[in-house]
């Protein structure tokens, strides 16, 4: 289950979000926790706490600290979470690049391009989760998924992989 932050100080838009990721996994027959937080700073504390999120969606203008300040102060914490900005100014988008942003959209976000987003980080979250290795053998780079090994032996200098599904990799 993957574990997504909402931080907007507007009520209204963050109660949007959480229909839109409602909605969203209805459509995708998955589940998520997700949490909402009305300032950088409440998301702050919980990140500094050692609670990790898979995705965060990241206003940028907000009173005190802005988002883009909280995202750097995250990425000191946590370097692989994605992080989508929704705001209603391009100003920072540039910027964005700087804490390593998944994304960067203009608000208000359409139920289609949420999905689009949402499909995209939750690929990329479930391909992090898997555990393989990359490796060069007699047919060129693979991408080994650990879950498919079933064993490896050593003959010599050559080192054979043997899959569940009868492919032998040497």
């Amino acid at each position: 289950m993957l574990k997504i932050a909402f931080c907007d100080d507007e009520n209204q838009e963050t109660r949007r979000l959480e229909a839109l990721l409602e909605e969203y996994a209805a459509d995708r027959g998955q589940d998520f926790a997700h949490t909402s937080y009305q300032s950088p700073v409440e998301l702050m504390a919980e990140v500094e706490k050692g609670t990790r999120f898979d995705i965060i969606l990241l206003d940028v203008l907000m009173p005190g600290e802005n988002g883009m300040a909280a995202a750097r102060e995250i990425r000191e914490y946590d370097s692989n979470v994605k992080i989508i900005f929704l705001t209603s100014s391009s100003e920072f988008a540039v910027e964005s690049y700087a804490v390593d942003a998944w994304y960067y959209q203009l608000k208000p976000i359409r139920r289609e391009d949420f999905f689009r987003l949402m499909d995209s980080a939750c690929a990329a979250c479930t391909r992090e989760q898997k555990h393989s290795l990359i490796l060069r053998s007699k047919s060129g780079i693979v991408r080994l998924e650990l879950e498919e090994l079933v064993y490896c032996e050593v003959m010599g200098r050559t080192l054979t992989f043997h899959l569940n599904n009868g492919v032998v990799l040497e």
